[in-house]
């Protein structure tokens, strides 16, 4: 290595995230990415990396040491410190989201695996060693990146109203309307759930009135995709995350839409959900506007992250 990033300091789990996996479900691996994009892209975006590449995903205090020569790190797309070998950065724990994202010029150079860079915790791939990170942990970085413009307070402005806390989250209902009546539905749409605490990068569990179906465990197992909202025997809703199963047989009462994946993945613990029904081009008009997509068409290549 000629250059690296040193772990000297964490305060909860931290993995390395990127833009995910495309076409590899049909494997057993899920496209996995992260948690939050919007964030991961405007991170990299102010330091000159692709959209995509390989960052830190933090869900707490996070310290790091340069190593072989000096590099820019940004934090959830602020604008760029400058970082000298040999120098350590203590990156505070989140306060306004659940996680946060820590870019270093050059990208995490870790090894690709099944066309991706990111940890899938679940299969013990991907990331470094396929594990969460420890302190010591040695990751290589890429040749310098090119500096570029950060995010504007502008495009910052718009993705903090992407990832409003308050907002509701919109659904795209069904497909399996069959199992599920108006009552469910409209229960789903008026009631307020919270983020449960067992939630996970697989799914976020959320805790509220159950949802009554006709389901009793003998559907019919099918592909899942990420924000799809499984409603268990119990009648729990389960957003599933980046790593969700690549299939299941829960039945599925909605959709969240793609727009909206960063905005849930963003909650802490015990913040509210609600949930808004929209048509599908509504969907994908917000898409079209979202600031992920607008700043992520801006360096690099596409990720599946960005891919509705």
């Amino acid at each position: 290595m000629s250059a690296w990033v040193e772990v000297v300091g964490l305060g909860a789990p931290a993995t390395v995230q990127d833009g995910g996996r495309l076409g590899v479900m049909h494997h057993g691996v899920p496209p996995g990415g992260a948690w939050v994009p919007e964030l991961l892209i405007a991170a990299n975006r102010a330091v000159g990396n692709a959209p995509g590449a390989a960052a830190f995903e933090a869900f707490g205090r996070l310290e790091l040491r340069a190593r072989g020569r000096d590099v820019r790190v940004s934090v959830d797309g602020a604008a760029p410190s400058f970082l000298a070998d040999g120098a350590t950065l203590t990156v505070p724990a989140p306060t306004r989201y659940a996680v946060r994202y820590v870019a270093v010029d050059g990208a995490l150079a870790v090894p690709e695996v099944l066309g991706g860079r990111g940890t899938l915790w679940v299969a013990r791939l991907g990331g470094w060693e396929g594990r969460p990170l420890r302190n010591g942990d040695r990751l290589p970085l890429g040749p310098p990146a090119t500096p570029s413009a950060s995010p504007s307070e502008a495009d910052l402005l718009r993705l903090a109203e992407a990832l409003d806390p308050a907002a509701p989250l919109r659904v795209l209902l069904g497909p399996d309307a069959s199992r599920f009546g108006d009552a469910a539905v409209a229960l789903l749409l008026g009631s307020t759930f919270t983020v449960s605490p067992s939630s996970d990068r697989v799914g976020q569990r959320l805790d509220g009135p159950p949802v009554p179906h006709g389901d009793e465990g003998a559907g019919t197992s099918r592909p899942m995709v990420r924000g799809a909202i499984q409603v268990t025997l119990s009648g729990t809703p389960i957003v599933l995350g980046p790593d969700h199963p690549t299939t299941g047989g829960y039945p599925l009462i909605a959709a969240v839409i793609r727009s909206d994946w960063g905005r849930l993945g963003a909650r802490r613990p015990g913040a509210p959900v609600r949930f808004q029904a929209v048509s599908m081009e509504e969907a994908r008009q917000a898409w079209k506007n979202h600031p992920a997509c607008l700043l992520g068409t801006t360096s690099g290549p596409v990720p599946s992250i960005l891919g509705a």
